[in-house]
């Protein structure tokens, strides 16, 4: 690969998080094996090769099926490709555990548990906003409005 080979990006300013891979690297490995340091960065550079080396085969496939955006399909059809067939089962069960991990949690955009109504949700998000307004206002908390008068609203109501 040459330096130059990634979009926009030299060789030195992709890399993956050493700490997070050196750990991981430990892991792998029984408790009484030790890992040199240069052993420990040529992993992690293979690590790097191997992520440009998928991505850019998951380019491919997804430009053959003249897609703009590359899907977890694309992926696997491109480990197929490079000769990495005997993976595939592995990483799909990866992804489908990923998938359900992500569902529920609230960055994935799905609550699961318990369900507002519009008027809950609404009333939680004014406090969140005014719990938010406290803190940047260096933690004076805002004066409490009174809550409207909804009792007119209800009798009006009743006579229409």
């Amino acid at each position: 690969m040459e330096p130059m080979d990634i979009v926009g990006k030299s060789k030195e300013d992709v890399s993956l998080p050493k700490a997070t891979m050196f750990k991981i690297i430990k892991e792998m490995l029984p408790p009484d094996v030790r890992v040199a340091r240069d052993t420990q960065d040529l992993l992690v550079e293979c690590c790097v090769e191997f992520i440009n080396l998928v991505s850019s085969e998951s380019n491919d496939v997804c430009n053959r099926e003249d897609k703009r955006t590359i899907a977890p399909e694309h992926v696997l059809k491109a480990l197929e490709v490079l000769g990495f067939g005997d993976y595939i089962e592995e990483v799909y069960a990866a992804y489908e555990q990923h998938k359900l991990e992500t569902l529920d949690s609230p960055k994935g955009g799905r609550f699961s548990g318990i369900e507002m109504t519009e008027e809950e949700a609404a009333a939680e998000q004014q406090r969140m906003f005014a719990e938010a307004r406290a803190r940047m206002n260096n933690g004076v908390a805002p004066q409490k409005e009174p809550e409207p008068d909804r009792s007119f609203d209800a009798q009006n109501a009743n006579h229409v």
